[in-house]
């Protein structure tokens, strides 16, 4: 069986509508959970499972989303992606749904522009991009080599590059990210020189280079999307089928492109990993496997390529194949889906990060003053999603000790705005702190008083 078509076997096994419909609801699920800020941490055992729309239960309805498919938020605050296929021709569509579950369909794709399986990102200029897969002009790849594209919130789709195979590349399964230099970023699953993938560089008026061609040693067959981290450079997985068990690389956005292994899969820590890299406020990158011991598992590893497996999935109660990556709450939990396992139609998984699990550990911050009631100022990080704590102050200092008391389940981007108690999590023996939220010389800020134990 040749690479190509391993894919995609996996990817018509997915085209099942019970599975193609989980998908849609899970990574939905997953995005309501970082917007609303869903608590759901180790105390807090019972969850939720609200599917907010089913496809295929209505005529003409868009039909099998993908795992490595986006789901964008617009500026309209809906929720916009792709199917491969459904619509009025069969070949896939690009939708928006709202949080209450009404489905618009915004495009028709067809024949000539291919299908999407990549979703949707959303650029600085309020329009969405992907990447179809088959397609376009290009005459080396029987049905054309796909496209990226640029899809307006009112319909309009305009081809940004058509792929002609060969060194430049053919079938990209997920779409362009937008970099900080205003370029877009992608892989193709397939072409370049060693015909094993490639990495490109496009620009918003439509001149496409490829700054990368994989070599099967550093990495073969890149599916999901890649991500650019703090550090500025780009993070991404390949599956690696037939030539290894996948890779982990970073390559520099600039100058001579220069691409990086971090790491390379064995089979005991993971394999062929079809989603993404997300990074966390610890600066870690963070992703799922499809087959580690045949069942996928849960990883992290920093920037420099220091690897360590968090969770190997057990292919029942805990799912398998893991290939519809990570999102990070802002309760500091990591969510995922597997395909296969639970029940047998797949699982919504939580795993606990490990930095909210650190304790034992004294933080001193120098706080400004303490007010009558022996409360003081804190003004936290954007990126401090969880702070467990037991408070002790003087007149000029205070301390922190980390415990697992109490968690404050904060924002990743912006803590709360309203002067209302803020909850704590009680996991274990009660304390005397609670926390109120204000602004400290104009940045948000905590302000911990002494308080009777919350519920």
């Amino acid at each position: 069986m040749k690479r190509y078509q391993m894919l995609n076997v996996r990817l018509s096994r997915e085209m099942q509508s019970s599975r193609s419909r989980l998908w849609i609801a899970l990574a939905a699920l997953m995005f309501a959970l970082v917007a609303t800020g869903a608590h759901a941490d180790a105390c807090h055992s019972k969850s939720s499972f609200n599917p907010i729309y089913d496809f295929g239960d209505h005529t003409g309805d868009p039909l099998s989303p993908q795992a490595v498919g986006v789901i964008a938020q617009g500026r309209d605050g809906n929720l916009w992606s792709t199917t491969l296929f459904g619509g009025r021709n069969n070949m896939g569509t690009a939708f928006k749904l709202t949080p209450g579950g009404k489905l618009t369909v915004i495009y028709n794709f067809t024949s000539a522009t291919g299908q999407p399986s990549s979703g949707l990102t959303l650029g600085t200029d309020g329009n969405f991009y992907g990447a179809t897969f088959n397609g376009g002009t290009g005459t080396a790849c029987i049905g054309g080599c796909g496209t990226v594209f640029k899809l307006t919130p009112s319909g309009k789709l305009t081809i940004l590059w058509n792929f002609q195979g060969g060194n430049d590349g053919q079938m990209p399964y997920s779409g362009p990210i937008e970099g900080k230099d205003g370029n877009f970023y992608g892989t193709t699953y397939q072409g370049g020189a060693n015909t094993v993938g490639t990495i490109y560089q496009l620009t918003p008026s439509g001149k496409l280079t490829n700054i990368y061609q994989f070599d099967a040693i550093r990495g073969a067959f890149p599916i999901g999307p890649l991500v650019q981290a703090t550090d500025g450079n780009l993070y991404g997985t390949t599956a690696g089928f037939g030539f290894n068990y996948g890779t982990i690389f970073k390559i520099v956005p600039s100058g001579d492109f220069a691409l990086t292994l971090l790491f390379t899969f064995d089979a005991f820590d993971g394999a062929y990993p079809y989603a993404g890299l997300i990074q966390s406020g610890d600066a870690k990158l963070y992703g799922t496997t499809t087959g580690a011991s045949l069942s996928g598992d849960v990883f992290e590893i920093t920037t420099e390529g220091s690897f360590a497996e968090l969770h190997a999935l057990n292919g029942s109660t805990d799912g398998a194949i893991a290939n519809a990556g990570l999102v990070r709450a802002s309760d500091g939990n990591f969510y995922g889906a597997a395909q296969q396992g639970g029940n047998g139609f797949g699982t919504l998984f939580r795993i606990t990060a490990r930095d909210s699990r650190k304790s034992n550990s004294c933080w001193k911050f120098n706080l400004g003053r303490n007010d009558s009631t022996h409360g003081f100022d804190l003004a936290l990080p954007n990126n401090m999603t969880w702070f467990p704590l037991r408070s002790r102050g003087s007149s000029s200092r205070a301390y922190l000790t980390l415990s697992r008391s109490f968690a404050i389940p904060g924002k990743a981007t912006r803590l709360p705005t309203k002067r209302a108690p803020v909850r704590l999590v009680n996991c274990g023996s009660p304390t005397t702190s609670a926390a109120r939220s204000r602004s400290f010389r104009g940045s948000p800020a905590w302000k911990i008083a002494p308080w009777s134990r919350l519920r």
